[in-house]
């Protein structure tokens, strides 16, 4: 029997794009959908940008958890999303991506009885140091359905014992929003109003621990992308996180970096689609700089999305920051690394898991247990 009455979940701002595909969707096809934030990341301005862009409604139910220590904002959605279920009563929650709302959403559900479903399933960096890691693994063995965006999902899912039945290869959800936005985001030209040439610029986001919270890599960090910055100018969209910590280090921001504010997605998908390399540390990113064919430089030890790097544009570069003005030296010789677009990164994940959904999600459960 399917499902009637499906809770989406997004806490930060990544969700939004991997969520807002399958909740149109499925409005589409006539379910009753309930749309709750928790506000694990949230700021009025941002998220309201990011809705609009996405053509989302206003969520159902704002949790407003706010930030906190990891086991303060789990145990917070934990608590206020149960009382959200109890009311509305899903037989569906859907949850995406690695933080911290996806894990105290899937506990929840999965307590009371919902079938869960975890959209971008089986990534894994292997690195356990990284809150997300822990996110994902136990995210997806509370879930029911694992609906993963690339096959190396799928293996890892298999090598942990998960049941064939509960894994489904559908697609990058977040390939979906961008293929759909692009158009909209180009014809915004938002590179212009920052004085941008197209293709004449790099773009880099830093936020994550490893690389922004001790002072000493962090400024050189920032010497590296000045490094960069000799070659091409440099445009920083400042991650809160990051601008904390180079304030409270007293760092310059090199001459060649143009340091602005958070953007929307539409600007920011704009700005990214026109440059001529990212400098990143982020996940998403990773995917959407292959899908773009822009290439990418990841300043990590590791990542969850090798495919990037085996079939896309992504480099990893490790944690050495001085690698950066060399490996950017090289793709302005050559043009970078050339990549294709995976399998199923083709615009229709979200349509893949409403025809799940449509066809039967509990018939599923019901196999399993037969």
């Amino acid at each position: 029997m399917k499902p009637q009455k499906i809770t989406c979940v997004v806490g930060a701002r990544p969700n939004f794009m991997k969520v807002a595909p399958v909740y149109l969707a499925l409005r589409r096809r006539g379910f009753d959908v309930r749309l709750v934030h928790t506000g694990q990341h949230y700021d009025a301005k941002m998220s309201q940008i990011f809705f609009d862009d996405l053509g989302m409604p206003r969520p159902d139910a704002f949790l407003g958890v706010g930030s906190g220590s990891h086991a303060e904002q789990t145990a917070k959605i934990l608590t206020l999303f149960e009382h959200d279920c109890l009311a509305f009563q899903p037989e569906l929650v859907l949850v995406a991506g690695d933080v911290n709302s996806t894990i105290a959403c899937a506990l929840v559900a999965s307590k009371l009885g919902a079938a869960v479903g975890h959209i971008e399933a089986g990534l894994r960096s292997r690195d356990w140091g990284m809150p997300e890691e822990v996110n994902r693994v136990l995210t997806d063995h509370a879930s029911d359905l694992l609906l993963t965006p690339s096959p190396d999902g799928d293996d890892n899912l298999r090598a942990e014992g998960i049941a064939e039945w509960r894994i489904r290869f559908v697609g990058n959800c977040m390939i979906d929003s961008l293929r759909t936005h692009l158009e909209r985001a180009l014809q915004l030209q938002p590179w212009l109003e920052l004085g941008l040439a197209a293709k004449g610029y790099a773009v880099a986001t830093l936020h994550r621990p490893s690389n922004v919270d001790e002072p000493g890599q962090l400024a050189k960090l920032v010497a590296g992308l000045g490094a960069v910055s000799t070659q091409l100018p440099v445009l920083l969209p400042i991650h809160p996180r990051t601008q904390k910590r180079m304030d409270d280090a007293g760092l310059a921001v090199p001459q060649g970096v143009k340091l602005v504010e958070p953007m929307g997605y539409l600007q920011f998908l704009g700005i990214m689609a026109q440059a001529k390399l990212v400098v990143t540390d982020s996940g998403g990113i990773q995917e959407e700089t292959t899908a773009l064919g822009v290439p990418c430089l990841t300043l990590r030890a590791n990542t969850e999305r090798p495919i990037t790097m085996s079939e896309g544009t992504n480099t990893l570069l490790g944690i050495d920051p001085a690698k950066l003005g060399p490996a950017v030296a090289e793709i302005l010789a050559t043009g970078g690394k050339a990549g294709r677009i995976p399998d199923k990164w083709d615009g229709k994940a979200a349509e893949r898991i409403a025809d799940l959904v449509q066809s039967g999600f509990g018939t599923l459960l019901e196999a399993s247990a037969a």
